[in-house]
């Protein structure tokens, strides 16, 4: 099983590097992730096939440094490889209630190996090949940003972010993707600090950029939309008093 959340090897201020990973092949669509600079957090993505027809995927975001959180690190990884393959393999599931019990026990899984409180912000999500559709859930994480034909609308936080609290539940709405529609997901570090506003701590700035850019963002693929998207958001105006994960993670439909 591929390490997602290695670090990857130091790159100057500014460089994109596509992500050290080799996503599934998905019938119809394609997924994809990027990270700018240096990755010293917790930001870890996966993506792998559950099933015949469906993908499961997620960005999360295990609170603390990478070099000392390495064994929760871990553990969610393994946990949510297992839980994946367990709960969305069978072709009759409810992709809801399975999105659900995911969350679940991966919160579970989390304050567990931290002996307590451990905040992951988490999106995970279960693309169906055949009908074209998205199961999801946002833990307190990024909204997720999805384009179509309408414009880009926010796929907003559906419970709280994991390893806070151990009876804590979620929602796992389902949303069609049309044919061009592109979703994207990214990490706290793109949006939050004056990186991102160049005035003060507030994300909702820098997420307001983010969906500017994916609305005029013309890219044929899923990397190159990534890149594009951390390249744009990278290079704002401002200086970032604590260096954070800049992770992109993108899903296109093609056909």
């Amino acid at each position: 099983m591929c390490a997602l959340f290695e670090s990857a090897p130091l790159q100057p201020v500014g460089s994109i590097e596509p992500a050290p990973f080799t996503f599934p092949k998905i019938a119809g669509a394609e997924i994809a992730a990027a990270i700018y600079r240096n990755r010293v957090a917790g930001d870890f993505y996966d993506c792998f096939r559950v099933g015949t027809e469906r993908a499961l995927f997620g960005l999360l975001d295990v609170a603390g440094r990478a070099d000392t959180n390495r064994r929760i690190l871990d553990a969610t990884q393994k946990t949510f490889r297992s839980l994946g393959t367990e709960l969305f393999s069978s072709p009759d599931i409810n992709e809801s209630d399975a999105m659900v019990q995911i969350c679940i026990r991966l919160n579970h899984k989390i304050m567990e190996e931290a002996g307590g409180v451990h905040s992951c912000p988490a999106f995970i999500g279960c693309y169906h090949e055949r009908f074209g559709t998205l199961c999801y859930t946002n833990a307190g994480h990024t909204p997720g940003l999805l384009r179509d034909g309408a414009g880009v609308v926010e796929l907003a936080s559906t419970g709280l972010p994991l390893g806070l609290f151990s009876h804590a539940t979620c929602d796992a709405p389902t949303v069609a993707i049309e044919k061009e529609a592109a979703l994207l997901l990214v990490s706290r570090g793109a949006v939050e600090g004056k990186a991102r506003d160049g005035d003060g701590d507030d994300a909702e700035p820098g997420l307001a950029r983010a969906k500017e850019l994916l609305q005029s963002d013309r890219s044929q693929s899923a990397q190159a939309l990534c890149t594009s998207i951390l390249h744009e958001l990278g290079e704002a105006p401002g200086e970032q008093l604590v260096p954070e994960d800049m992770t992109a993670l993108a899903l296109v439909r093609t056909a």
